[in-house]
């Protein structure tokens, strides 16, 4: 997601046990809750950050098809030794215009839901030093504010890099990759109406194209059979954001990290191999 990307990550598909190494014999599901503190810039290229705490109680459904795990949310249609197929879902927080000083005025960013399939290709085993694979989302997006409404489409072409420690105590991931959407969800984030339109925020239409690129670092360590922490960092790049005229458009990087600890309070007696 372009903006408060990890969500879903953060407080539902890392805790207990999802970094395991032979995830076929783990439970069938688990259950528990997380919590998060994260900051973040309010939208690609934003000057204002948005720094939150979250509390959610998270559920892990292991099955053949229907997935809720480490992966994300959604239907696994296809995964062989290099290739899975994938329908899932993103989500990302919303942002109060009152709180951000170039959208004064004008109306907030709303609760955004990503829905689409992805393709993973599975190109390296490094053995000791980890798995490299490739990954391409394509998903439209979904704003939730006042009813439904389709804002656009994005897909995030990225090199993931994965390592995992003994017995899963402890994983590390490192992404490489880019955000591209068209012009109706960068006019969601860069668009100024001529109503809104001010001396210092003149009227802008935004053009479709690259929005971003990111890198990322993110980690897990294991206490106990119950209890994982977790972290991020993260640095999105917009020099080469379509819309750098916007007025909208503020900053040339916006660095990102968050913290969190999930704890399984249940879990089935079934194996997900089961």
């Amino acid at each position: 997601m372009p903006r408060l990307a990890l969500l879903l990550p953060l407080l539902l598909a890392l805790p207990a046990g999802a970094a395991e190494p032979d995830a076929r014999n783990l439970p069938l599901w688990e259950a528990g809750v997380g919590a998060a503190a994260f900051s973040t810039p309010a939208y690609p290229g934003a000057s204002d950050r948005s720094n939150r705490f979250l509390a959610l109680p998270f559920l892990l459904y292991r099955g053949k098809v229907l997935r809720a795990d480490q992966e994300g949310v959604g239907a696994r249609l296809l995964d062989t030794d290099k290739i899975e197929f994938d329908v899932g879902f993103a989500a990302a927080l919303p942002a109060h215009s009152n709180d951000v000083a170039a959208r004064r005025g004008m109306p907030d960013l709303g609760t955004l839901v990503e829905f689409g399939p992805r393709v993973k290709y599975k190109f390296a085993d490094l053995g000791g030093a980890g798995r490299l694979r490739f990954e391409l989302p394509v998903r439209a997006v979904i704003e939730g504010r006042g009813g439904l409404r389709r804002q656009g489409w994005t897909t995030e072409p990225r090199f993931v890099w994965e390592r995992r420690g003994d017995a899963g105590r402890w994983t590390m991931e490192a992404q490489l990759g880019a955000v591209f959407g068209d012009r109706r969800i960068h006019g969601y984030f860069y668009d100024v109406a001529p109503q809104y339109a001010t001396a210092d925020r003149p009227a802008y239409r935004a053009d479709g194209g690259l929005m971003l690129v990111r890198m990322g670092l993110f980690g897990t360590y294991r206490i106990n059979p119950d209890v994982r922490v977790f972290g991020f960092v993260r640095l999105d790049s917009y020099a080469g954001n379509a819309n750098k005229d916007s007025p909208l458009f503020r900053k040339d990087f916006g660095p990102s990290a968050g913290v969190g600890l999930a704890w399984t309070l249940a879990r089935s007696s079934r194996r997900a191999n089961e």
